[in-house]
């Protein structure tokens, strides 16, 4: 699906937007939020939220997120619909690209400066319940809201990966050849710059 979704608030950062669950049952990743000391869905969503951002040794395995205590808006909340799945709640991946900028990403503007930029096209991931996007990785305080998405569908978990990256880098080149100013800049020019920018937000100020 592509924009936003009809009738549906942007992403929400209240935990308690979630449906809520006592984390029961035999599955491996509800003993290790238990282990952990999440006794809830919502608990271990808030748990999550409050790990540093940061990227994780291998985005294919999401658990990582809890042995390494960091994580990025693609493996926190693949993390978070996998322990969804495994109890059985309505709560979806979902993959949205944004115009990152300063104001709704706190940290990328000095790069995007120094690149002649404004903006840039980025893919983030956040999860879907009950026709609301709900996202435990952003600062309230910190960033404007996320005012619109160039591009949003439902993945799996197991999609974070190479279909990610190449889908976020097909509407990148789509931005590219419609932005004046843009064209002869390569698609590999533009995305080693994104990769700078998410390389500053990983970096403490």
């Amino acid at each position: 699906m592509t924009g936003s979704m009809a009738g549906a608030p942007l992403l929400s950062e209240d935990v308690a937007a979630l449906p809520e669950a006592p984390l029961a049952g035999g599955g491996a990743l509800t003993a290790r939020f238990r282990a952990a000391g999440a006794s809830s869905f919502r608990a271990a969503a808030a748990l999550v939220r409050r790990l540093p951002y940061g990227r994780i040794s291998s985005r294919a395995r999401p658990e990582l997120v809890l042995e390494e205590g960091r994580g990025t808006c693609t493996t926190k909340h693949a993390l978070l619909s996998e322990l969804a799945r495994e109890l059985g709640l309505d709560v979806r991946l979902i993959l949205g690209v944004y115009e990152m900028h300063e104001r709704n990403t706190p940290g990328v503007g000095a790069v995007l400066a120094l690149h002649g930029l404004s903006v840039m096209p980025e893919a983030h991931c956040y999860l879907q319940t009950a026709g609301r996007r709900v996202d435990v990785t952003r600062e309230v305080d910190a960033a404007e809201p996320i005012a619109g998405f160039l591009h949003e569908e439902p993945i799996a978990a197991a999609q974070i990966g190479d279909y990610k990256i190449a889908l976020h880098r097909r509407v990148l080149a789509d931005w590219i050849d419609r932005t004046p100013g843009l064209r002869g800049r390569t698609l590999d020019e533009v995305w080693t710059i994104r990769e700078a920018c998410i390389a500053a937000l990983a970096t403490p100020a």
